[in-house]
Order: structure tokens, then C-alpha cells, then sequence
């Protein structure tokens, strides 16, 4: 495994730097600091940065040219990700977009659906958003019960899709959706569906952080043309394998920037309020130790996909790691910083460098979505490990 990057990559990477110092107005923790700043103003300000971006040629790193990506490769896309977070760049706003329709669509959609879709998902022209958990579901998500029946060249949608990000802004919705009753695997379809479709509904949600990123979905007899069914009627199970593989995957080397310039703020922190004690240094040196593993653990994905592989069940842990280190990591930061670190950030008091309260608040949710802890365990022991099925 060669963890060098080659000549090519590393101007790749020092265009970035400079294209990112010439074009960021300031690091996104500054625009969240902003008095003036609305939840609305921020997804507008993503939406532009997306499209800047865009036109830039930095989005669709791996996607081919003639859809409007980029052409290059995963190990470009790995050190677009990791500059970005080590920029403290705003996020772009279509992520479930681009991160996760994007390569499903690539894989599984027709060449009209690609042309049609992939363009405006980049430019950030349409927003996506994912219908995949439902009321009652739980992480069992073979036990959907939306709906779609055929009726001539249209599917007709009925149920509910709730814990839906980006619900709110964004202009179309991925679902999955059940098209026969009897088959738990193969009786479920992949449709796209635009959210301003009659008998659609979407309501926001209010977050423990205070903020309305979710949604909840209706669809009441909802039509939606049958061209847009991704692959055929019965496969969207597969597809979903394919999109939640990317979900949960290439996501430690960007991670592991952004923790370890968190960690430097804390340490920082710990020293101006005299915060030196044994105890605290051996806090502080176990998530610095932990985070190296997470670095590595991305190095070993990255060198994987340099050699041609697509992300599998292997995906799985990365997911766990990040998601139960990002909970430690928000623990020991409170801890560490007392009363204080509970300060939001608008705030007079709270510090200026990193928002701790939200993002204490937000490690509570990494380990339940896009697949729980428990079931990433249950994908590793059988699909990784090739351990027997436990007794039940």
C-alpha cells in the first residue's frame, strides 16, 4: 500500500489550497457566528457556495465529464475533502445529492436519468433530499410501508417518511418505496419524486439544537411519472445497498482534519484556563491517539479505492468508529470545559472557536443514523467478518 501521493495529486492539491484562499470569504464557523445570520440566509449562502464550486470544477470529482463532473478520481475527491475541512470551508448544501443519489444514479439509473438529474445536482440548481426511515421503522429498513402502485405509466405514493435532512429546502426526494407486499427484499423500488408533486407535504422539524434541518414527508396519492423509477420495479433494495455504502464510507481522512483542528482548540482552551492536570493531558492524548487510528483507518480507504475498489460492506467501519469517536470526543470536550462549553454559540460568552454545545448535541445523533451502531456491528460480523448468524 503506497500511502505517497504522487506529483500530479500534489499539485492537484496546491491549486486547491490557493483556489480556496482566493475564494473563501471566511472559515464556516465564522459565518455561524454571525448575528446577522437566519437559518434561510445560511442554505442560500451553501446553495451559491455549491455553486461556485461548480463552476470551478470541483464538484463530480470522480464523476465523467460528459454528466459535468470532473473526470479525475477517488484519491482528488479524498484531497478535495480533506483541504476543505482543513480550510474550514462551508459545507456544500446538496450532500445527499452528490454524496449519495450522484453514484447511485451512475451505477443503477439510465443514461437519460443521468443526463436529465446529475448537472443540476452539482450546479446546486436542484436540491435532494433522502426518503428513506419512516415512522415505526426503525434501523429495520426493509420494513417500510410507503407505497407505490402502478397505475398506467405512473407509480401513485402514499405514506410517510420522517428524520428527512435538508426536507425543508431541498426540490426533490429520493424514496424508497414498497411495490409489493410479499417480498420484504424485492418488493421495493427506487423512485424519484419532485417535492412540489400535488399530495406531497413537507414540515419542518425543530431539532434539539434548535435548528429546522429535517423534515417530515406525506405522500397522499401522490403520481410520479413511472421514468422516474431508477432501475426496475423490485431493485431498490439493491440500490440502497449501493447508496448506503457510500453513506457510510470516505468520510475518515475530512474527519480526522476537522477533529484534530477541534483538538488544538481545546487544547488551547485547557491552557488558558489552566487546565493542565494528569487527568486532563490523558484525556487530551487519548483522542489525539484515537484520531490517528481514524486517520489511518481513511489512508487505508483511500489507497483501496487509488487501486480501483468500490466502497463495501468494509464501509461499515468507518461509520461506527467516527460516529462512537465523535460522541467521546464531545464528552471529553465538556467535560474539560465545564459550564462553559455548554454556551450556544449566539452566545456573548461562548467561545469564538468552536460551537461545543452543538456539537455535543449533534454526537448524540451519529451513531442512530444512516444505519445504528447495532447494525453496523451485525454488517461487520457477517458481511466482513463472515461470522455465523447469532441464534434468535
Amino acid at each position: 500500500m503506497d500511502l505517497h501521493l504522487a506529483p500530479t495529486h500534489l499539485e492537484f492539491r496546491d491549486q486547491l489550497r490557493a483556489w480556496l484562499a482566493d475564494n473563501m470569504r471566511r472559515p464556516w464557523r465564522e459565518e455561524l457566528r454571525d448575528p446577522a445570520t437566519t437559518e434561510d440566509g445560511l442554505m442560500e449562502f451553501r446553495r451559491a457556495w455549491q455553486k461556485k464550486l461548480y463552476e470551478a470544477g470541483y464538484l463530480g470529482m470522480d464523476w465523467p465529464r460528459e454528466w459535468g463532473g470532473r473526470g479525475a478520481g477517488e484519491v482528488e475527491k479524498s484531497i478535495f475533502e480533506e483541504e476543505m475541512a482543513r480550510a474550514g470551508a462551508p459545507p456544500i448544501l446538496n450532500t445527499l445529492g452528490i454524496g449519495l443519489l450522484g453514484p447511485a444514479l451512475i451505477h443503477h439509473g439510465s443514461e437519460e436519468q443521468r443526463r436529465r438529474f446529475i448537472p443540476p445536482m452539482l450546479s446546486g440548481d436542484e436540491i435532494w433530499c433522502q426518503g428513506f426511515s419512516e415512522p415505526g421503522s426503525g434501523s429495520d429498513l426493509a420494513s417500510l410501508r410507503t407505497s407505490a402502485r402502478l397505475d398506467g405509466d405512473h407509480f401513485v405514493l402514499n405514506g410517510q417518511k420522517i428524520w428527512t435532512t435538508f426536507g425543508p429546502w431541498a426540490d426533490w426526494i429520493f424514496v424508497l418505496a414498497r411495490t409489493d407486499s410479499k417480498d420484504r427484499y424485492g418488493g421495493i423500488s427506487f423512485i424519484l419524486c419532485k417535492l412540489d408533486t400535488p399530495g406531497v407535504t413537507v414540515r419542518p422539524l425543530r431539532q434539539i439544537t434548535g435548528e429546522s434541518e429535517f423534515g417530515e414527508v406525506f405522500f397522499e396519492d401522490a403520481r410520479v411519472p413511472r421514468a422516474q423509477l431508477v432501475g426496475q420495479i423490485g431493485e431498490g433494495w439493491r440500490i440502497a445497498m449501493t447508496v448506503l455504502a457510500y453513506e457510510r464510507g470516505a468520510m475518515s481522512l475530512a474527519a480526522s482534519v476537522r477533529y484534530g483542528r477541534d483538538l488544538d482548540c481545546l487544547a488551547a482552551a485547557c491552557k488558558e484556563y489552566g487546565r493542565t492536570d494528569a487527568a486532563v493531558r490523558e484525556k487530551l492524548a487519548r483522542l489525539l491517539v484515537e484520531n490517528e487510528v481514524m486517520r489511518a483507518n481513511g489512508i487505508r480507504t483511500l489507497a483501496s479505492f487509488a487501486e480501483g475498489k468500490t466502497p463495501g460492506p468494509e464501509s461499515s467501519i468507518e461509520k461506527i468508529y467516527w460516529s462512537e469517536f465523535d460522541k467521546r470526543f464531545r464528552d471529553a470536550a465538556l467535560d474539560i470545559l465545564g459550564p462553559g462549553g455548554q454556551l450556544l454559540r449566539t452566545s456573548p460568552d461562548a467561545r469564538p472557536d468552536v460551537d461545543w454545545a452543538r456539537e455535543f448535541l449533534w454526537s448524540r445523533a451519529g451513531t442512530i443514523y444512516s444505519g445504528s451502531s447495532e447494525i453496523q456491528r451485525n454488517i461487520i460480523a457477517k458481511r466482513v467478518l463472515n461470522l455465523p448468524q447469532d441464534a434468535r
